[in-house]
């Protein structure tokens, strides 16, 4: 396990300080605030400590403010409901007093059923690709010949080693994005073997499909996270645990944004394993506001 995935695991293992209360550290990743993925993961996390012999199997979540990166965040547990086959939570995410996240999961005990799913598309292999780091290296020098005063905290955060492997079916730079269709397929997976906890594997999951979601919206305007004419942020994220997950193997992401109107996108996508499973989907509104100089 590499350092930044052992500091993920770390950052996910909550500190408990009362009934049905806990704890939160965050991580700078570049960003000006938390990572919105940093937040839905911990507050997940939050509410299976409250629950027994249940896994999640749904989660929704409202981006109420932006995360201090400096300070901790405190996640108070509801317990909605207990039942005995289907258990809910609601979760509050607070800094300085006020709510940054609201998020409900729901939870099941294992149950057999009917079963289908859509097929998984036909894309390479994750060998066959680029490696993220190898792109954003090359990506990173030609955007700083272009523009030299490129800030040194987005160097540093967009080269340093990371808690995920990714590699894109069709990378773009996003410093010079391109008008595409709105729909784009990214494996992804821990950088690192994790210890054998289906729950945690969810965790992981969840904290991980907040990446590139919003920008599978951006793409047929030819914008980027780093256009300098936008702000981009998650509004909410919706996420469906439909089989049982190992977020350290390769996982495909194949995410598509349907519409984008009102300065609001939105995106899904489908996460499947190496081995065709439909394993999880997500669903999220993003705020794409262009600025008017």
């Amino acid at each position: 396990m590499n350092p930044c995935l052992a500091d993920l695991v770390s950052l996910l293992d909550l500190e408990p300080l009362e009934v049905n209360l806990f704890r939160g550290q965050s991580r700078h990743l570049g960003g000006r605030s938390v990572y919105g993925g940093q937040v839905v993961s911990q507050a997940l996390v939050a509410a299976t400590r409250t629950v027994e012999n249940q896994l999640p199997h749904s989660l929704h979540a409202y981006f109420l403010r932006p995360g201090d990166m400096d300070a901790a965040i405190v996640y108070e547990v509801d317990r909605v409901r207990d039942g005995r086959s289907f258990t809910t939570r609601r979760v509050q995410a607070i800094q300085h007093g006020q709510p940054i996240l609201t998020l409900m999961a729901s939870f099941q005990r294992a149950e057999e059923g009917f079963e289908h799913q859509v097929d998984m598309p036909e894309v390479p292999t994750p060998e066959s690709l680029a490696s993220q780091l190898e792109l954003r290296k090359q990506w990173l020098a030609d955007e700083v010949a272009r523009n030299p005063d490129f800030p040194e905290r987005l160097r540093i955060a967009f080269t340093n080693e990371q808690a995920f492997e990714f590699a894109w079916v069709a990378p773009m730079d996003p410093f010079q994005p391109e008008k595409r269709a709105p729909q784009q397929g990214i494996w992804f997976r821990a950088a690192g073997k994790l210890p054998d906890d289906p729950m945690l594997h969810r965790c992981v999951l969840a904290y991980a499909s907040d990446f590139n979601l919003a920008s599978t919206a951006l793409l047929p305007h030819g914008r980027s996270w780093f256009s300098s004419d936008m702000i981009v942020a998650s509004i909410d994220h919706a996420l469906w645990f439909h089989r049982d997950v190992r977020a350290d193997d390769w996982l495909l992401y194949a995410m598509d944004s349907p519409s984008a109107q009102s300065v609001r996108g939105m995106s899904r996508g489908l996460i499947y394993d190496r081995s065709g499973r439909l394993v999880a989907s997500a669903a999220q509104e993003c705020l794409m506001r262009q600025i008017t100089r």
